[in-house]
């Protein structure tokens, strides 16, 4: 007679969920302890999650944020800068300054997809702040691909989307599937939580693997982002800095999508920190030039000049007349044969610059009149 075998529960087993089922029952938070870990892979492995259990867990993850925000997690209703950790203030300027005015028109655009993310994240107990890695990984797009070949509005590789119950394969793709991909990224953003219990932490990992977070916190001896932030790679430090800003420009500001209650001094910034340049490929960093510019340089006579897309350039140089009419210097940045082009032709560019800049305020003086 063959038996079918019996699994019993070891006592230590046993007795978590036991202090498990008390924590969630009494409301008990222990963010260091085995209770969290536990409810965190009972979230993750369930087909649909207990309401109990996310409850307790959306007051546990909330205090991934403390190293961001002074109070653990946003609030609305105070001014933004009164409750940002002041590094953060700081760290988020340049890009904010460069990529605002893009963020602020899909502040109004993204509206349904932040609904609908909020959703699926209130489901596992998760922070909303989170939808905004959405926004820097694919800006929203379901079929966004990068170069390495992470797909989808979460840009999963697909070792890791076949980790977490997506399908990718010749037939099917489910990381460009809004519901099933945002379901995969919560499940493995409470697996990095569970590690990691720190959300910037969280934003550098998805970005650069987790294995390069332990390394920066081995190095540092600090599991600080602010601590540790230059142990890391300078991608996965981006990351957690497009994020910050992201959040930002989507949580402030009134019904035209304008920042209210912005601190930052935009007029002291200047286009010297590379870091702005985020949309350029592996290969594309490996061969490009800088120097520094200053002046009425115009980016669409400098593309001319050098025998260039105007899209590429303001791939390599976002922003770059709104910078420099401020008056700052700008970092300007093209591959290695076009900036040969730019320093053969440099005071011919900027000659052809004024004297568009010229033209276009005499012919503003003739309308006027």
């Amino acid at each position: 007679m063959l038996l079918s075998p019996v699994f019993v529960m070891a006592n230590s087993d046993l007795n978590l969920q036991s202090a498990v089922d008390t924590a969630i029952r009494k409301g008990k938070i222990d963010t260091s302890s085995k209770i969290e870990n536990k409810v965190i892979d009972d979230v993750i492995v369930a087909a649909k999650p207990a309401k109990k259990k996310t409850e307790y867990l959306s007051e546990v993850t909330k205090y991934g944020f403390k190293d961001l925000f002074k109070n653990y997690s946003y609030n609305s209703s105070m001014p933004y800068a009164s409750q940002v950790n002041p590094y953060a203030e700081n760290y988020m300027q340049d890009y904010l300054k460069a990529h605002q005015n893009y963020l602020l028109n899909l502040r109004k655009t993204g509206r349904p997809y932040f609904n609908f993310i909020d959703g699926i994240l209130v489901q596992y107990g998760l922070p909303k702040e989170l939808k905004y890695l959405a926004v820097i990984e694919s800006d929203l797009k379901s079929n966004a691909l990068s170069v390495a070949g992470a797909r989808g509005p979460w840009q999963f590789m697909d070792y890791t989307a076949t980790q977490y119950g997506l399908k990718v394969n010749s037939n099917e793709d489910d990381r460009t599937d809004y519901f099933k991909s945002t379901n995969a990224a919560a499940k493995y953003l409470l697996s990095l939580y569970k590690d990691l219990h720190d959300w910037l932490l969280v934003i550098a990992a998805y970005n650069g693997g987790p294995g390069r977070v332990y390394n920066a916190i081995k190095k540092s001896g600090s599991r600080n982002f602010w601590d540790l932030q230059y142990y890391l790679p300078e991608e996965s430090r981006n990351h957690v800095k497009k994020f910050i800003a992201t959040h930002y420009i989507m949580e402030t500001g009134n019904k035209d999508g304008n920042p209210a209650d912005s601190k930052f001094n935009y007029s002291s910034l200047s286009g010297n920190d590379s870091s702005v340049i985020v949309h350029l490929t592996p290969d594309e960093k490996k061969h490009v030039d800088s120097t520094q510019v200053s002046g009425r340089y115009i980016a669409e006579i400098i593309a001319r000049n050098v025998d260039m897309d105007l899209a590429d350039f303001n791939r390599y140089n976002p922003d770059f007349n709104n910078m420099l009419s401020t008056g700052t210097t700008y970092n300007l940045q093209l591959p290695a044969d076009k900036m040969k082009e730019f320093f053969q032709k440099k005071y011919d560019i900027l000659n052809q610059s004024v004297t568009q800049l010229l033209d276009n305020v005499n012919m503003k003086s003739k309308v006027k009149k």
